[in-house]
């Protein structure tokens, strides 16, 4: 009988943190070359106020399979889908706050694959999401297909963060402290939720010579002793789920059971997903505590108007037959690459002979308005900006709610007490969406802070690193390696 195949596990649980969510992908490919993840059947936590489950419109579907020239290709909104394709991820669980809705609550199962008659990655879902940004093909014009299971979860801030009782939580109580000396008492936040003293916010190669090991598919066989004294095996304590190896003394208020983003309702959407002994990737963007939609502070509301009546998407009728989603695609994907070539035009010319040709064209009426809005305000109107703010006002807008610092807890205890009832993941992946403005720059760092914080109360040390801090032009060769 062969022997299982050796995997490596991490001493401590990594944290990859990026400025730009599409730059996660280089360190999900590292662990999977090493060996920490499989390549393939991978499930994702995602964590979100978008769901980035777009797909680069042009990109060949083959592009995934090199490496450098697909991460080329890869945006904030599109780099979950070529992972899809590559047969690396086969399960998502989108989690997300109440104020994102941009794809229907519950199950989904879909096939992602080449669409024959154009070479592209597409996919098989119906959603509005899809269907909106002509991402839709039937089954039988799809080769190589991958299936997909997404699930959509919210999650509902919890009613109260205070503690009935605090009993056993000393080891994770500690003052904080940082460079201006403050201490326990200058921190307002629950004390759960700030940020242990022993916490390093840079990589985490400086907390000791610890290294990674080799064990078997099955998991490490060395033996250690629970508290009652009793044998028990390393994979064993790691594979219990947080809230077995963590002391059971919280009775914070939650929302009705079974209500649709309440605790329980999260912990059985995840439990079904996440099964006690799968690797997975937890994947967080900041902007899931408190999001922007940058474009309404580039554009007057007039201005933003216009561009939702002139990118306005058309659903079919409700049961759609074949016929007519391929027309609803097919309308879509022509009134897309007609706002392009308008916005392309018009940054070569925007005077009024070449507006005047364009609005002679079905639709197009309202650019007068537009452009003259435009100019009025800058004479150099950026156009291109202008047409990726109108493909964000298709069916829906984009997210936009400014959280309070209450709710900002509220949200990460949720996430705490949603995550406890999971096994530890194997990789963290981060994304701070601060310099696009997706989460508030003044928040972004206080929001980072905390959940880290929560991260080690449920899963122990740490290996932090920073990416977001290096030169974006850094060669990924020189960036620092899984173990």
């Amino acid at each position: 009988m062969n022997a299982p195949p050796l995997k490596r596990v991490y001493c401590d649980l990594p944290v990859w943190i990026v400025e730009d969510h599409h730059d996660v992908v280089p360190h999900i490919y590292r662990a999977i070359a090493s060996r920490h993840i499989p390549m393939k059947g991978l499930v994702m936590v995602h964590l979100d106020s978008h769901p980035d489950l777009l797909i680069p419109v042009n990109m060949p579907a083959d592009t995934v399979f090199d490496k450098n020239a697909l991460l080329s290709e890869l945006s904030i909104e599109n780099w979950i889908m070529p992972m899809v394709y590559a047969g690396h991820v086969s399960s998502v669980a989108w989690l997300h706050p109440y104020w994102a809705q941009q794809i229907k609550e519950g199950a989904h199962l879909m096939s992602v694959g080449r669409d024959t008659s154009t070479t592209t990655i597409r996919v098989t879902s119906t959603d509005d999401y899809f269907l909106s940004d002509g991402l839709y093909v039937p089954q039988d014009q799809l080769e190589n297909a991958k299936p997909l299971r997404l699930n959509v979860v919210r999650v509902n801030p919890l009613k109260t963060v205070r503690k009935k009782k605090d009993v056993g939580r000393d080891s994770v109580k500690r003052p904080r402290t940082d460079e201006h000396g403050a201490g326990e008492d200058s921190d307002p936040r629950p004390l759960l939720l700030q940020q242990p003293g022993t916490s390093d916010s840079s990589s985490g190669a400086s907390r000791g010579t610890c290294t990674d090991r080799l064990g078997t598919a099955e998991g490490s066989r060395e033996a250690g002793r629970s508290s009652n004294g009793s044998v028990i095996t390393a994979e064993e304590d790691t594979n219990r789920r947080p809230c077995q190896r963590a002391e059971e003394d919280d009775d914070d208020v939650d929302d009705d059971d079974n209500e649709e983003g309440s605790t329980s309702y999260v912990v059985n959407k995840l439990q079904a997903v996440v099964k006690e002994t799968d690797p997975y990737i937890l994947d967080i963007d900041l902007d899931f505590f408190s999001c922007k939609n940058p474009f309404k502070e580039m554009y007057t509301q007039e201005e933003y108007s216009v561009l939702q009546e002139l990118y306005s998407f058309r659903r079919p009728r409700e049961n759609p037959d074949q016929e007519e989603l391929s027309e609803c695609v097919e309308q879509r994907v022509r009134q897309l690459e007609d706002l392009e070539l308008v916005f392309s035009d018009l940054l070569e010319d925007d005077g009024e002979e070449t507006v005047a040709r364009w609005t002679r064209n079905p639709g197009m009426g309202p650019l007068v308005k537009l452009v003259s809005s435009l100019k009025n305000r800058n004479p150099s109107p950026d156009y291109e900006m202008v047409h990726q703010a109108g493909l964000t006002c298709d069916y829906s807008e984009l997210p936009h709610h400014i959280s309070s610092e209450e709710e900002i807890d509220r949200l990460i205890r949720a996430v705490e007490l949603a995550l406890q009832a999971l096994p530890k993941p194997t990789l963290v992946t981060m994304s701070r969406s601060s310099l696009d403005e997706y989460c508030p720059t003044e928040q972004v760092n206080s929001i980072q802070n905390r959940v880290l914080a929560v991260l080690e109360v449920l899963y122990g040390p740490l290996d932090i690193h920073n990416d977001y801090e290096k030169n974006t032009a850094t060669n990924e060769e020189n960036l620092p390696q899984a173990s």
